[in-house]
């Protein structure tokens, strides 16, 4: 039975929940309608994201909970790594992440791969599904959150290698923060963040956003970029708060695919070569909008009984025009191209309702989460694509002229309808001091419909329902060792972010199951920690996209790996972010000639560090690294993307309320692939050259 929910049917279903909370707020005696008195103090490290080395997490059980006592790898990157990384996009804030790689994502959205596994749909904001394909700003987030492994237990569909959850920067702090930078490449941004909280502690306020252009280190490109985000709090009973959050993105830059290949490698051009037309600001751009607003409901009942409701609504749209290579002759040195357009319009909305008990049963103590998702999103998408004449020279092509508009009817016309409805309960068990359980179990039902308008393809439609358990065991001889096995189970079903098509929508669901072993160490009195896990992942069922978008079911993969990170908060001013992975990905099981290959853009060997120092009297350095080993470009292994090692270093110097601070990027200016599209080999991305970006900042 299909889903069929308006987002004013969402707000009704939430007022069950709202209801007697208010009731209950309204009808309290007297004595208790009256606000206590409180004291209200600025907690800096909150508005800093507590350093580099954060205690606590939210993402793995959607309560706020220790990191060693999760039986799962999640790393963490703060408000103050990216900070002074000057970094304001996922990709730069997740170089910091170990086993996450990342794919050019058709020039228009966030992509990455995470052990070895697409996560191009693993985006939330605050535990809400956010998968609607777009760049991101981090003006408005206070941390972002990795999860490896399958997700599916809190959070449904998808996550095979994991998610990425975003938490953002929420009012309950007084904050005066404004900065301003200038780059290479003409980069100009500008960003704010005020917070107040009003004196009674009856309500709080919080307006972040920023505003950037720029140039770039690749022919043509540019961005342009706005963003705004207020939020207000407000405590209508002394255990009862209501949170609004609103969201505006807009984004526009030259849609880029990157270089072709050559004989097994990228081609061997100036970063700065473009493939597409000569009049690409016009001709190739896209441009996204997104608008998001979110109400969520905290009550507490008493000690022991909680709930938070959340309901958020988007719209995002898609103006998106690109011309890339669409095919190679070596021996004749020549390429051709072909010229398409994307328009998507999509909204949606979801309701999530968190209850949490904490009891003692039979000497053992348990943190309970009961919960509920329902949604619905409508993705509308038209496309089309014609290729464009004539071939082109390989290494020094003359880039054509082209309209915005390829010419004649559209390839692709239809309507995506997404329903989920979701029931889950997760139990964090202390059986003793040493021992710790974590265990859970979703339930699934996830309907999709694709309504075709292009004559002579039929309207599709599928329904699954799934289970996506989770279990895990913690062993702690003391307060700084931790040790635990966990098993985690995800599915990922046709489509899935996408509308149905004609040669998925008889596909059985993907499966995910994860294996891991893994230990946490806490160092000098938590002022350092270190996570070491090894794991198996393997996904059955695995379809991917041929270069001629034909869909191939190629079986099974599994990724063998073993991943180190750490974070510390030393003494005399050191700080340090640290991570290594090695992920042996490959197609053990194939139904075409693909068995034994290793999966796209997934290195073995990929590291990241990240060491500052303040020298005191207001001065401070820092310098890290990256390195990421030898890629495959395609899922054939025809093409290798070169290892690379890159450096950057920054000093800053911060006196009273005012810091000025420089960052250089690629140190030794190296030559680099930084991503690929994943499933075509001649879309590839260079890596920008060095560059130096200047920040002045008021805060306090």
């Amino acid at each position: 039975m299909r889903i069929k929910l308006h987002p004013i049917c969402a707000a009704v279903a939430g007022s069950f929940v709202f209801q007697p909370m208010l009731v209950w707020a309204q009808s309290a005696p007297a004595a208790s309608a009256q606000l206590p008195e409180v004291t209200v103090k600025a907690d800096v490290s909150r508005e800093l994201g507590e350093g580099y080395n954060p205690p606590n997490a939210v993402s793995a059980t959607k309560t706020e909970a220790p990191l060693r006592d999760v039986p799962q790898t999640v790393n963490v990157v703060t408000a103050e790594v990216m900070r002074d990384q000057h970094a304001t996009s996922m990709q730069a804030a997740l170089q910091n992440v170990p086993g996450v790689s990342f794919s050019t994502g058709d020039g228009q959205r966030d992509q990455v791969s995470i052990r070895g596994f697409t996560a191009i749909a693993d985006q939330f904001v605050d535990g809400i599904r956010d998968d609607a394909l777009y760049f991101r700003d981090l003006s408005n987030v206070d941390r972002v959150e990795v999860i490896k492994g399958p997700a599916a237990v809190l959070y449904g569909r998808g996550s095979s290698g994991g998610l990425i959850n975003r938490v953002t920067k929420k009012p309950g702090i007084d904050v005066t923060d404004f900065a301003l930078s200038y780059g290479m490449w003409a980069d100009r941004r500008a960003e704010a963040d005020v917070g107040r909280v009003f004196a009674d502690g009856a309500a709080a306020f919080r307006i972040t956003g920023a505003v950037e252009k720029a140039n770039s280190y690749r022919s043509q490109q540019f961005l342009d970029r706005k963003a705004i985000a207020p939020s207000l709090e407000l405590r209508v009973a002394p255990e009862t708060t209501v949170l609004f959050q609103a969201d505006y993105l807009e984004d526009r830059r030259v849609t880029d695919f990157g270089i072709p290949a050559y004989h097994g490698r990228p081609v061997d051009v100036p970063a700065s070569r473009y493939y597409g037309a000569a009049n690409a600001r016009d001709a190739d751009y896209s441009q996204s909008r997104v608008f998001s607003g979110t109400a969520t409901i905290n009550h507490r009942f008493n000690e022991n009984w909680s709930i938070r409701n959340a309901t958020r609504y988007y719209h995002y749209s898609l103006d998106r025009n690109n011309t890339l290579t669409s095919a190679v002759n070596e021996a004749a040195g020549t390429l051709t191209m072909n010229h398409g357009n994307v328009r998507r319009e999509e909204h949606g909305w979801f309701n999530q309702t968190d209850l949490i008990q904490k009891a003692t049963i039979f000497g053992t103590k348990h943190e309970i989460l009961y919960g509920m998702e329902i949604g619905q999103q409508n993705k509308d998408q038209v496309n089309n694509t014609k290729q464009v004449p004539g071939t082109f020279d390989l290494f020094n092509p003359v880039l054509p002229v082209l309209p915005r508009l390829a010419p004649g009817t559209p390839t692709t016309s239809n309507l995506g309808i997404f329903d989920t409805l979701a029931f889950y309960t997760q139990d964090m068990i202390t059986l003793s001091e040493q021992w710790k359980a974590l265990v859970g179990v979703r339930y699934d039902n996830f309907q999709q419909e694709t309504r075709n308008r292009i004559a002579g393809q039929r309207d599709l439609s599928r329904s699954d329902s799934a289970w996506s358990p989770r279990a895990g065991l913690v062993w702690q001889p003391s307060k700084a060792q931790s040790y635990y096995v966990s098993w985690s189970k995800s599915f990922q079903p046709s489509g899935e972010a996408f509308a149905l098509a004609a040669n998925n929508a008889d596909l059985a669901p993907e499966t995910t199951n994860n294996t891991e072993v893994g230990a946490k160490y806490d160092w000098l009195n938590g002022k350092a920690s270190t996570t070491i896990s090894v794991f198996r992942l393997e996904r059955s069922n695995i379809k991917v996209s041929s270069p001629n978008n034909v869909l191939i079911p190629i079986g099974e993969q599994r990724t063998d790996g073993v991943e180190v990170s750490g974070a510390a908060e030393l003494g005399s001013g050191w700080r340090m972010l640290a991570g290594y992975a090695y992920l042996d990905a490959t197609v053990t099981k194939s139904t075409i000639a693909l068995q034994g290959k290793r999966a796209t853009i997934t290195p073995r060997h990929s590291g990241n560090l990240w060491v500052t120092k303040d020298l005191g009297h207001g001065f401070g350095v820092g310098l890290g690294a990256n390195l990421v080993g030898a890629r495959f470009a395609d899922p054939q292994n025809t093409v290798t993307l070169p290892g690379y090692v890159t450096a950057d270093a920054m000093a800053w110097y911060r006196r009273g309320a005012f810091e000025a601070q420089l960052n250089v990027y690629n140190l030794f200016d190296k030559g680099y692939i930084v991503s690929a599209h994943g499933s075509n080999a001649n879309l590839n991305m260079p890596g920008a050259p060095r560059s130096v970006m200047a920040t002045l900042r008021y805060r306090m």
